[in-house]
């Protein structure tokens, strides 16, 4: 049996909901656990659409006072504020951490490259991302993507971390703050 590292203290990001017509910056929201307790909150912004994702994150988590303790980055799907696609595998090498991305249901690929393609400025580039990262993986009820981590690894992590429901605990609370960030309370499900 190969031993798999208990990864506990995470952080998990999700963007707040924000306007179809809102162009410019997206708060972002990072809740910081250790195992399942909530240990803090970080809160950045990230440009609708833009490229920045990645490079927010890592000075998000960087400059905390949570980063010498964190041992995964989660992601709530791969792009932020509309298509700010994450480059997960920069964000994992620049961290020196492994990322997994985690999504309630498999995405239409065909949709998202046609959206990317035919109707973002920089498209092809965020494609490439999206591809370069493979094909989501169903792992305990959510589909993953990961980098740093094995299949084994992310599964554990998510049966761990999901206490109400499929999403991890991480990734469920940043959800729930970004939207009270937002619209002053927070609706729906991660």
């Amino acid at each position: 049996m190969i031993r798999t590292r208990r990864l506990s203290n995470v952080v998990g990001f999700d963007d707040a909901p924000f306007p179809k017509v809102h162009r410019g910056n997206v708060k972002v929201v990072g809740a910081v656990f250790a195992g399942q307790r909530l240990d803090g909150v970080l809160m950045g912004q990230v440009r609708r659409d833009g490229a920045n994702a990645a490079g927010e994150l890592t000075r998000l988590v960087s400059q905390s006072k949570y980063a010498q303790h964190l041992q995964l980055v989660m992601l709530q799907g791969i792009a932020l504020a509309g298509f700010n696609v994450v480059d997960v595998h920069e964000l994992s090498r620049r961290l020196a951490l492994p990322v997994l991305v985690v999504a309630r249901h498999a995405p239409d690929m065909a949709a998202v490259r046609h959206a990317l393609l035919d109707h973002v400025p920089g498209g092809a580039r965020k494609w490439g991302l999206i591809e370069r990262l493979g094909p989501m993986e169903p792992v305990a009820g959510v589909f993953v993507q990961r980098s740093g981590l094995s299949l084994d690894e992310a599964q554990a992590v998510v049966e761990r971390l999901a206490l109400h429901g499929h999403i991890p605990e991480p990734l469920r609370v940043a959800h729930l703050i970004a939207g009270s960030i937002a619209r002053g309370q927070s609706r729906g499900r991660a």
